[in-house]
C-alpha cells in the first residue's frame, strides 16, 4: 500500500509491522507501526514537533486526537496525563486496531481509538491535539475540521501541527475566518512545521 493512501478505510496490503520507540516527557513508549497507515515505519516529523510541546499537554478532561494513526499523540497524552480521557479517531481500520493494541501493550487504559463512523460528534471535548491528514485535500480537510473543531467546548483548546509547505499559514487563516470567536495563533515553528493553537 502506498504511503499516500494511509487514509484508505481498509488497507488491502499485508501488514508489515515496524517497532517504533519514542520518549516523551521522560516516559518511554514502544509502539507498533504498519504498512497501510500514516508514517508506517517511523515517527512523523510533524508529530515529533507536536510531542515536543508535552509540557502543554492537558492534565484532565476529554481529549480528541484527530487522525490518530497508530496512536503516538493520543497515547503519549494518556501516558503523561492519567486523569485525562483520550479518544483517537481515524478512518483507517488498521490504524485504529494498532492504536488500541499499542495502548494496551504500554499499560494505558485511558486511551481508546475508534473509527470516524463510530464517534458521536455531538459530544463536546475539552482539548484537541492532532497532526491532521493534510493530504486528503483542502476541501476534505476543511469538512473534517468543521466537524471536529465544532466539537470543542467554548472553553476548550486545540493544537494542530501542519507542514508549512503544505499550507499551514492558509489553514491558520481559514480557521480564524470560520471561528471568529476563537483566538487562533502560531505557538511553534520548528523543522518546517507550524503548531496552530485554537482557543
Amino acid at each position: 500500500m502506498s504511503q499516500e493512501h494511509y487514509f484508505s478505510p481498509d488497507p488491502s496490503a499485508p501488514a508489515k509491522i515496524t517497532e517504533v520507540d519514542i520518549e516523551v516527557g521522560g516516559q518511554e513508549l514502544r509502539l507498533s507501526a504498519s504498512t497501510g497507515t500514516f508514517s508506517s515505519e517511523r515517527l512523523d516529523p510533524g508529530t515529533r514537533v507536536l510531542l515536543g510541546l508535552w509540557e502543554r499537554f492537558p492534565r484532565e478532561g476529554l481529549v480528541l486526537d484527530i487522525g490518530c494513526g497508530w496512536g503516538p499523540i493520543g497515547i503519549s497524552i494518556a501516558k503523561l496525563s492519567p486523569a485525562a480521557e483520550v479518544i483517537g479517531v481515524d478512518v483507517n481500520q488498521r490504524s485504529v486496531e494498532l492504536a488500541n493494541s499499542n495502548a494496551k501493550r504500554n499499560g494505558i487504559f485511558n486511551f481508546k481509538a475508534v473509527l470516524d463512523s463510530e464517534l458521536d460528534v455531538s459530544i463536546k471535548v475539552d482539548h484537541i491535539w492532532s497532526n491532521p491528514p493534510i493530504r486528503i485535500g483542502k476541501s476534505n480537510l476543511h469538512k473534517l475540521l468543521k466537524t471536529y473543531l465544532g466539537m470543542l467546548k467554548p472553553t476548550g483548546e486545540a493544537y494542530l501541527v501542519v507542514q508549512k509547505q503544505l499550507g499551514a499559514e492558509s489553514l491558520q487563516r481559514w480557521i480564524a475566518e470560520h471561528w471568529p470567536d476563537r483566538e487562533v495563533s502560531k505557538v511553534e515553528n520548528s523543522k518546517g512545521y507550524r503548531v496552530i493553537r485554537v482557543r
